[in-house]
């Protein structure tokens, strides 16, 4: 009997521990016990923007170029001037409606994007051409591409150099920190054509050196090189060979992770090609302050808030037009036909005339 009683007791146990297992198997899962400490800030909320700096700072900073007649140089009167600092001009217009609110912080061309990348200014406006590894690499967003431009290479008249072949054992002076080198090896290796490289960090130095006659020859972007041969002792001695050896557009980089800001640099730089195309000028954009057409009346603010989405007063596109001019009076003013250099527009002009400027709507 007592046997019989044990049995039952086990069976009861057992009974239990089974129904046990089986209540914990339906119950939901318990919560894992997490350790809960005080949240830390998100950055995108604590951080500033970059238009939130360069207002309290209450001036634009944009790394340039202190060395390139035409584009970014200091002129005799110890300001600088050219074409990539009138867009730079025409930025700070936009954020402050005062044109002269910014700095040039003057880099050479391997240093630029370290300085852009540390913080030390707030846009790139260098002569500096739109590649994917930049793009990627490099934690750049780039704007629209401001100047299409090419590589291309100097020799002297008398040398009776006129081809790649004929450079085949030749040195060339080219600039460090540039794509130019690269671009010349790729180029010269098609062409099956051994060089050597004679290599400087700063445009000036590689301009002194061709000029010695330390290398045979000397390659950068054929704007450049149109802009420099103006420095030359005898400028008519040289020629630019009739040979093109990359596609280099010219465009304004900001950093990563700033969406606002790079929409700010893009569409100040749509509207200077916007408003040559309506012709609007610093000239006459006042008369169109009493226009009825739609198109225009976006571009100045008449008609929406389109320059308020970009986080600026509603006026910002008119004191770029006012205070610095569309791209035609941009690139007139700098490389012209009034200008030393006289470059053609070519593939700069706008795609109603042949070229590649175009904008997309402001609608």
């Amino acid at each position: 009997m007592l046997k019989g009683k044990k049995m039952q007791t086990v069976g009861l146990v057992v009974s239990m521990i089974v129904g046990m297992i089986i209540a914990a198997c339906l119950a939901p899962a318990a919560a894992p016990v997490v350790s809960v400490e005080p949240a830390a800030p998100v950055a995108q909320e604590t951080a500033k923007s970059t238009l939130d700096i360069v207002k309290e700072r209450g001036k634009l900073i944009c790394v340039g170029n202190a060395s390139l007649p035409g584009f970014g140089f200091l002129n005799e009167a110890g300001a600088f001037s050219g074409f990539d600092v009138d867009f730079c001009s025409a930025l700070a217009a936009a954020i402050f409606g005062d044109s002269s609110k910014y700095e040039i912080r003057a880099t050479t061309a391997a240093e630029r994007f370290t300085v852009l990348q540390s913080g030390e200014g707030d846009v790139l406006i260098r002569n500096t051409t739109w590649t994917m590894s930049r793009d990627t690499d490099l934690g750049l967003n780039f704007a629209p591409t401001t100047f299409y431009d090419g590589q291309g290479i100097m020799v002297n008249k008398d040398s009776g150099i006129k081809t790649l072949q004929d450079l085949n054992g030749a040195s060339i002076c080219v600039q460090t920190g540039t794509t130019t080198e690269l671009n010349l090896a790729d180029q010269m290796a098609a062409a099956g054509a051994s060089y050597e490289p004679v290599v400087f960090e700063k445009s000036e130095e590689v301009t002194t050196a061709y000029e010695e006659g330390r290398c045979d020859a000397w390659t950068t972007d054929k704007s450049g090189l149109v802009s420099l041969q103006t420095t030359l002792a005898e400028p008519s001695a040289h020629e630019i060979m009739d040979v093109t050896l990359s596609k280099e557009p010219l465009a304004p980089a900001v950093r990563h992770g700033d969406d606002q800001w790079h929409d700010i640099v893009s569409w100040v730089v749509y509207a200077t090609f916007t408003a040559e195309e309506m012709g609007i000028s610093s000239a006459n954009v006042d008369s169109f302050m009493t226009t009825q057409d739609p198109n225009v009346m976006k571009l100045l603010g008449l008609e929406g808030e389109f320059c308020g989405k970009l986080g600026l007063d509603n006026n910002c596109f008119v004191n770029v037009i006012k205070q610095v001019g569309n791209y035609s009076e941009i690139y007139n003013k700098n490389l012209g036909p009034d200008t030393v250099f006289n470059l053609p527009r070519g593939l700069n002009a706008l795609y109603t005339e042949g070229g590649l400027h175009y904008s997309p709507p402001i609608r």
